[in-house]
């Protein structure tokens, strides 16, 4: 059978399913089950409408357990088993063996300094876009350009980034981007300018914003008047207190970094075997690749802002950034945690981009790639099945903090 009328034949029997199931469900319920005659009509045609949701539902809660709540279960178990003893129970045995692995704990490190960088800067970068590209007339046309890299596959991004990233030798021309600019600097005030006082002064807004958002955060907490809220939610700003207080460190350590590193000018540099230098060129493709998606969200939201409390605070006298910072952001301080936490869920899982560029080597691991290593490579279902377990549990409260703010928005 040939593949075309293959698939014909499969979306002909999946859709006639689909429509014999609703229709003899129906059929049944109201006929057999729950029958709309004598004495109890009445009764029956209200239990009848309080079951018919549930019926339908039922095709895809089914294939919800099977294909999300079954492997849940299913990889814990592996994760606590020994496959090559017979699926012999080993308890924790498989998670010591783990943590006792300098590879995981690479992963672990790269994988908090990607949550560091990645959400904070795809959505700054984002607002930055939504902001500036309402002003102009070609907005539109601006935000088609930022957004299209969401079009492109992470495999397909990063095998154009790893072209930019080339590295020919000394005496050929250089087809990578990155070394063809690379090689015009030879020390002088140009290259202490774009390569140390540039890049300084942006680690140095990063640091303050991440510093004014965890002093803001622990000051709301702290603060006399403050409403007790939910254990989660105080549990969840302690974390994000933390996390800007991890991310304001390192990004002070890299300000004084930038003016003590010695640069190899006018020498080809093999970008992606540097490290600390490759993960954040791996980054700056998620970076590339999220700033569309922030921009939509964060454009829509920016235009729900009422015209109304801009133009009093004009009036008033507040300047173009006393009206972003003071007006525009509180209002959408919601949309913009949810951006973030979105783009944090994806970064936690992130695999492909680190797959095609570096496979985990000179130390790009990350959980994700870490995983599938153990899993196919080394073939020990047991540790990357506890590897899975630990990507679920650092995703399982920032997708129930993600769910909790969007019903908080929506009440």
């Amino acid at each position: 059978m040939s593949p075309a009328l293959q698939g014909l034949l499969t979306i002909l029997i999946g859709v006639s399913g689909c429509i014999g199931y609703f229709y003899f469900s129906n059929q049944f319920l109201d006929k057999v089950l729950f029958p709309a005659t004598g004495k109890n009509a009445g009764r029956n045609i209200n239990r009848a409408n309080m079951v018919r949701p549930w019926l339908f539902l039922l095709p895809a809660m089914i294939a919800l357990g099977l294909y999300l709540v079954y492997p849940v279960f299913a990889t814990l178990w592996y994760s606590m088993t020994d496959r090559d003893a017979g699926n012999a129970f080993v308890g924790f045995d498989n998670y010591r063996q783990m943590f006792a692995q300098p590879k995981f704990w690479e992963a672990m490190n790269n994988n908090i300094l990607w949550l560091i960088i990645v959400p904070a800067a795809s959505t700054a970068f984002g607002l930055l876009a939504a902001q500036l590209t309402d002003r102009i007339k070609w907005g539109n046309f601006a935000k088609s350009l930022i957004f299209m890299p969401m079009a492109i596959s992470f495999v397909g991004a990063s095998v154009i980034f790893k072209l930019i990233y080339d590295t020919r030798p000394v005496d050929t021309n250089q087809i990578g981007v990155l070394n063809a600019v690379w090689l015009q600097f030879n020390g002088g005030v140009g290259s202490f300018l774009i390569l140390r006082l540039i890049p300084a002064a942006l680690v140095a807004c990063f640091v303050a914003a991440l510093a004014y958002v965890g002093y803001n955060i622990a000051r709301k907490r702290l603060a006399p008047s403050h409403k007790q809220g939910s254990v989660f939610a105080s549990i969840a700003s302690a974390g994000l207190v933390s996390l800007c207080l991890v991310a304001v460190i390192i990004g002070l350590k890299g300000f004084f970094g930038l003016f003590t590193f010695d640069f190899p000018y006018g020498v080809p540099q093999t970008w992606l075997t540097t490290p600390t230098w490759n993960s954040i060129l791996l980054m700056v493709v998620l970076i590339w690749i999220q700033t569309g998606f922030a921009m939509v969200i964060l454009s829509a939201a920016l235009r729900g802002v009422p015209e109304e409390t801009i133009e009093a605070a004009i009036v008033d006298g507040a300047n173009v950034f006393q009206v972003f910072f003071k007006i525009k952001m509180p209002q959408i301080a919601g949309t913009i945690v949810v951006v973030w936490t979105t783009i944090t869920l994806t970064v936690l899982r992130v695999f492909d981009i680190v797959f095609a560029m570096t496979n985990g080597q000179w130390e790009t691991q990350v959980l994700a790639n870490y995983m599938y290593a153990q899993l196919f490579v080394a073939n020990d279902w047991g540790v990357g099945s506890a590897a899975a377990i630990i990507i679920m549990l650092l995703v399982s409260p920032i997708l129930v903090w993600n769910v909790w703010n969007v019903r908080k928005e929506m009440r």
